[in-house]
């Protein structure tokens, strides 16, 4: 399956996606819920309302504003450092154990929502990441049973403020500005793509211009083996967010000049068999100015 959650005029809803045409889930059964969770936490609904789905009314794809797939995950942990080529350009050894970090709720957001480059820095940097959805919870999860934590996948870009991600050793500050990570528009479950989503094509692009272009076969750590190494510290939950790292081509490793983001591009992040996560940049203070004069 191939879930969109989005805006609609009662609130948001949970789509089914086939094609450029999707069914509105949550009316067909309002056990759905707004966001994935409920499917997540059920998965007996899923088969129930797919067998309401034949015939069911559709809409276009495009007419739909994206929401975020977990309206709130309760962890979002990220690995840096996780494509060999990435580390070399970054000016790092090859770990033998995954660099994690954390990223709060007020830093991430919805696919096509503006990625918010801060008035401190215009050193706003991209990354493409596949990113996973944890389904069922657990502790000391096993290798060989990690995949069948994954409710699914979807893109992220794991937008950077790159001096002040270098401020410290720690990177917290560098990844969690406001409104600089973008997740969706889509999801799809495992059966979808290859296991653990490997062997992906993945990029990112400002209009023609190709910044990275690698494949998720290429990442050193496995969705198993990451789900593995988390869970030997913390218990995951369902609704949890994994993302899974960044290729090379990020733009402060770009010769001879960095290549930063500026207000005014739009950035897309497409992961083969997932989506395109879409997102237009402005300036902090542009953002701010609009969001005063909506309300």
């Amino acid at each position: 399956m191939k879930y969109l959650v989005g805006e609609t005029a009662s609130g948001n809803a949970v789509f089914a996606v086939d094609g450029d045409n999707a069914i509105n889930l949550t009316a067909l059964d309002s056990a759905v819920g707004d966001d994935l969770m409920g499917f997540i936490n059920d998965s007996a609904l899923v088969e129930s309302v797919s067998a309401k789905m034949d015939g069911a009314p559709s809409v276009a794809v495009s007419s739909i504003t994206p929401a975020l797939p977990v309206a709130k995950p309760g962890t979002i942990i990220c690995l840096g450092l996780n494509y060999t080529d990435h580390i070399k350009e970054g000016g790092y050894d090859i770990p033998d154990y995954p660099a994690l970090f954390m990223r709060g709720k007020n830093s991430i957001m919805a696919a096509g929502a503006p990625l918010v480059r801060p008035t401190c820095s215009d050193k706003f940097d991209y990354e493409a990441e596949l990113m996973i959805i944890v389904g069922k919870g657990g502790r000391h999860i096993s290798e060989a049973d990690a995949l069948d934590h994954v409710f699914g996948y979807t893109v992220f870009n794991d937008g950077s403020v790159r001096d002040y991600q270098r401020k410290t050793h720690q990177w917290t500050p560098g990844k969690n500005f406001d409104n600089t990570g973008a997740i969706g528009p889509f999801v799809v479950t495992p059966d979808e793509v290859p296991a653990g989503a490997a062997g992906l094509k993945i990029e990112s692009r400002v209009g023609t211009e190709i910044l990275q272009s690698s494949n998720t076969g290429n990442m050193i750590w496995s969705v198993a083996q990451t789900i593995a190494t988390i869970s030997e510290y913390t218990t995951l939950e369902p609704g949890d967010l994994i993302a899974m790292g960044t290729p090379p081509g990020v733009g402060h490793a770009k010769k001879p000049n960095p290549r930063w983001l500026v207000p005014g591009e739009v950035v897309d992040i497409e992961i083969e068999g997932i989506g395109i996560c879409s997102s237009p940049i402005v300036d902090e203070v542009d953002f701010e100015a609009a969001k005063a004069a909506a309300q």
